[in-house]
């Protein structure tokens, strides 16, 4: 049996992808987390075998916590789920150690496939979102620049930013100058917005 912890803010969705994959005959959903910030704890607490993650969510996404997961339970296979094709998250979860990365309204037969291929080693990747993420390229935006767009994401200030990374405002303000020079945008929501259209937050 393969045991699976699956985690979504949306409750109908997440309630009704259990509910299916528990039909499944090798397959149980252990157990469930409705926020990011959830999902990591739930996952060391039950140790399924194989997590599936939404990748929006609130208090992390599905890529936040697949980093998590990568460094405190890497004997949890992962799946991601996205409604987004935004190319840099295929990439963004690649190096995470996702294996698994599937439309979000893919058959629940495709998506219980994916978890037993993942959970003895393989990958199952939407076809449609690996020729995206190949075509886009890789992201410009240095980790640090990387880093305060994401900071921005979350309505953080200047000056939160600079005390939280221990660097001056200025240098905040210079990160962000380059970050809109890369996304070809004119101030730092254009930047936030063009990001993470791209995948790259």
């Amino acid at each position: 049996m393969i045991r699976v912890a699956l985690a979504d803010d949306a409750n109908l969705v997440r309630g009704a992808i259990a509910a299916l994959l528990d039909l499944e005959p090798d397959l149980e959903v252990v157990g469930q987390a409705a926020r990011g910030d959830e999902a990591a704890a739930l996952v060391a607490e039950l140790r399924p075998d194989v997590a599936v993650l939404d990748i929006d969510m609130p208090g992390a996404s599905g890529l936040e916590v697949a980093e998590q997961l990568a460094e405190t339970s890497p004997d949890c296979a992962v799946v991601v789920l996205t409604s987004f094709g935004r190319p840099g998250y295929l990439r963004r979860a690649v190096g995470a150690g996702v294996r698994g990365f599937l439309h979000k309204d893919a058959p629940v037969g495709e998506l219980a496939q994916a978890i037993r291929a993942v959970h003895t080693g393989g990958h199952r990747i939407d076809p449609e979102l690996a020729t995206a993420a190949m075509a886009a390229g890789v992201s410009p935006l240095t980790d640090r620049e990387t880093e305060i767009l994401r900071a921005l994401a979350k309505g953080e200030s200047v000056t939160g930013i600079a005390r939280n990374l221990r660097i001056a405002e200025g240098t905040v303000r210079n990160h962000m100058s380059a970050a809109m020079a890369k996304t070809g945008t004119e101030n730092r929501i254009g930047a936030v917005h063009t990001a993470r259209e791209m995948g790259w937050l």
